[in-house]
């Protein structure tokens, strides 16, 4: 991919919006582009300064105001400033950008994951070929990945760094102190660790310690999980609350190191729960950090609920600051699905990646007095007596004035004590959080739960770790359950303890949950890049968070399961690069997919190859066109005579006219090309849409 082709997606500067507010400072991040490296850190913050002094009305306003100052790779500053100072540094000349920081921009998304993803050898190393994908990678030894997330368990047995070697030495980062964390916290595993909060406090005021820690330490419990699924070391017999998912847990690659950048945190006055927060300036902040401590990788679970452009994406900027130093950015897709266009980090720069199923179920099944039986899915660890139980339907057992529409969704406080004890209580999905159905069922003196799918959840199903025995049906059984209530006068049922089951099918499929392209940013570029198991992965847990991360909920869990403009160019961004005059169209930039959005007769792109492999080969190419096209690469066969030769090759596109006509504006079809050598298949996907 070129770099030319990379600046010249920033090549826009983008009208600024002064929105009328009740606080008239708001932080804003003025972006300048590039450090050229000529200028100490003092100069680059003096610099800083004299632009925020020529808005301010004093020096000391000036300096008070700034909250940080990106001085590695990253040039501009966040501050505090009212729309019309913010207004007045974007007409500047040297200013690429200014963004307003909004707090609910960004937040997190969120064993045998690998082993389905083909990784599964680990447990057993003298099995392995040179060839495998893990011994290539030494097990990710000296491998430096960085984690933006929500903070560390440090004493998970899954960061142990018994056996591994000393931290390499081009390793530039620090382990700060902070709450319940020093540097006796980090260790040759955890070789890094830090926490950036100086946005969300600018919005929220001084953090609530009590809710999160001022520190890299995770009491949430999101970014042990994710450090863990990387990275994470062989760890034998790990469980869930319960047994469920036992075996031996592990990341991808166990002998990574990590390092820790802690920027969301707790929302004031919300539970766990509903989410957190993570502020662009605090990424940003991270993400300069990261490139100068000598990360080799990113890996960020965090993004928008909708695609943003380039220009107003803090991370998209991030990302392509680490990427000209070339660190690789890993970002997930987002949790918007499953409708269309909802994808999160869509920048050609960033590998994204959506969310896949497992061939792993959780099996709960409920017995209904008739005889018959139904499967759910659950991680409850409670075990019911074993007999048959009243079973009743939410909305029969409710207290006076509960509205209609929430009959059946058992909301707190909705249900009977009365009429609900000892009964086993069919709720529905759809308002509320399914965890707290169960909690008040409980309450209402339940004594166990089956939690329905509405139509709309259909018949993708959540395991959770309830309270009280309980499973979670899908839409078609929730309608057989529903009518058996109503067809007896005595219904019973029971509900059989989940256990696990393997390799079930259909597996991998797309997670309902995962944000779908097409990309709205850049329709010439197919997005996500890949996807990765995502949904009922274990992995290990902060034991400062319960499985729920509900306040009610005292459990600790070491491990758990999760799913879990204007047409100005850039000023002075890089002295050293000149834009070309004509840069190359998106859709031939040298990306793996070919995406053409609404096609009018022929496309022609262009992509180039590089030989990976044995030092001559012959690669011959094959075509599996999207349904209504036709596809012809030339040329059809790549001669290569050293390792790291590269070929060039033409794809052409054009309308199938026999079939074209049933296909819908805006439909997008799909297929793929391959490269084949007699040993290696390398496919790549095409999509493509008509006008």
């Amino acid at each position: 991919m070129k770099s030319s082709h990379l600046l010249s997606l920033l090549l826009i500067l983008l009208p600024l919006l002064a929105s009328c507010t009740t606080d008239p400072k708001q932080v804003y991040i003025v972006y300048f582009g590039h450090h050229g490296g000529e200028k100490t850190f003092q100069e680059i913050e003096e610099n800083h300064y004299s632009y925020l002094s020529s808005v301010k009305e004093t020096a000391e306003d000036a300096r008070s105001s700034l909250i940080y100052s990106y001085k590695h790779s990253i040039n501009g500053f966040a501050a505090l400033l009212t729309p019309d100072e913010a207004s007045k540094l974007s007409q500047m000349e040297e200013v690429v950008s200014v963004l307003r920081s909004h707090p609910k921009k960004y937040s997190l998304h969120t064993t045998r994951s690998w082993e389905l993803a083909g990784l599964q050898k680990w447990t057993r190393p003298h099995h392995l070929k040179k060839e495998d994908l893990l011994m290539k990678s030494k097990y990710g030894n000296d491998i430096i990945v960085g984690l933006l997330d929500n903070g560390i368990w440090p004493e998970s047995k899954s960061f142990s760094d018994e056996g591994m070697g000393k931290v390499p030495l081009r390793w530039k980062g620090i382990c700060e102190s902070g709450d319940a964390f020093n540097s006796s916290n980090c260790n040759k595993k955890i070789i890094g660790a830090r926490y950036y909060l100086k946005g969300y406090e600018a919005y929220y005021g001084p953090l609530n310690r009590t809710i999160d820690y001022k520190s890299p330490r995770d009491k949430d419990g999101h970014g042990t999980h994710t450090s863990s699924t990387v990275g994470g070391r062989l760890v034998h017999n790990a469980s869930a609350i319960g047994g469920f998912a036992g075996g031996t847990a592990s990341g991808g690659v166990p002998l990574v190191r990590l390092a820790m950048y802690k920027v969301c945190w707790a929302v004031p006055g919300v539970e766990k729960a509903e989410g957190n927060t993570c502020f662009e300036e605090d990424m940003l902040a991270a993400m300069d950090d990261a490139i100068a401590d000598g990360v080799d990788v990113m890996s960020i679970s965090i993004g928008t609920s909708k695609p943003v452009p380039y220009t107003e994406d803090g991370i998209a900027v991030g990302a392509l600051h680490a990427m000209k130093k070339n660190i690789v950015v890993s970002c997930s897709a987002g949790n918007s699905g499953p409708n269309a266009s909802t994808l999160s980090n869509p920048a050609p720069w960033i590998i994204t990646v959506g969310a896949s199923t497992l061939d792993r179920e959780f099996i709960s099944s409920v017995e209904l007095g008739n005889g018959m039986k139904v499967e759910g899915q659950s991680v409850s660890p409670y075990t019911l007596e074993k007999k048959m139980y009243p079973l009743v339907y939410a909305a029969q057992v409710l207290n006076p004035d509960v509205p209609k529409n929430e009959s059946g969704q058992c909301l707190p406080g909705s249900l009977s004590p009365e009429k609900s004890k000892g009964k086993i209580i069919f709720c529905i999905r759809g308002v509320g959080a399914r965890i707290g159905k169960g909690l008040e069922v409980k309450r209402a003196g339940g004594i166990g739960m089956i939690l329905g799918n509405s139509k709309e959840n259909g018949d993708v199903l959540d395991p959770d770790s309830h309270f009280l025995p309980a499973t979670g049906v899908t839409h078609f059984s929730a309608v057989k359950i529903f009518k058996y209530i109503f067809s007896t006068k005595e219904p019973m049922a029971y509900i059989l303890r989940g256990t696990t089951v393997l390799h079930t099918k259909p597996a991998p499929t797309m997670a309902i949950f995962t944000s779908r392209g097409p990309n709205t940013v850049s329709p010439d570029i197919l997005k996500p890049d890949i996807t990765a198991p995502g949904v009922y992965i274990l992995a290990a847990w902060s034991e400062a968070s319960s499985p729920t991360k509900l306040d009610i909920d005292h459990r600790v869990a070491k491990y758990k399961i999760c799913h879990d403009n204007l047409s100005s160019g850039i000023k002075n961004l890089d002295s050293s690069f000149k834009c070309p005059e004509n840069p190359p169209h998106p859709r031939n930039l040298n990306y793996p997919s070919v995406a053409i959005p609404e096609l009018k007769g022929t496309v022609t792109v262009q992509r180039t190859v590089t030989n990976v492999g044995s030092s001559r080969g012959v690669y011959f190419a094959s075509v599996k066109p999207p349904p209504g096209f036709k596809i012809e690469i030339s040329p059809p066969i790549l001669f290569f005579h050293s390792v790291g030769q590269k070929k060039k090759f033409s794809i052409t596109v054009k309308e199938d006219s026999e079939m074209v006509g049933s296909m819908k504006k805006d439909e997008y079809a799909f297929g793929w090309y391959t490269w084949f050598d007699g040993i290696h298949n390398v496919r790549s996907p095409i999509a493509i849409s008509i006008a």
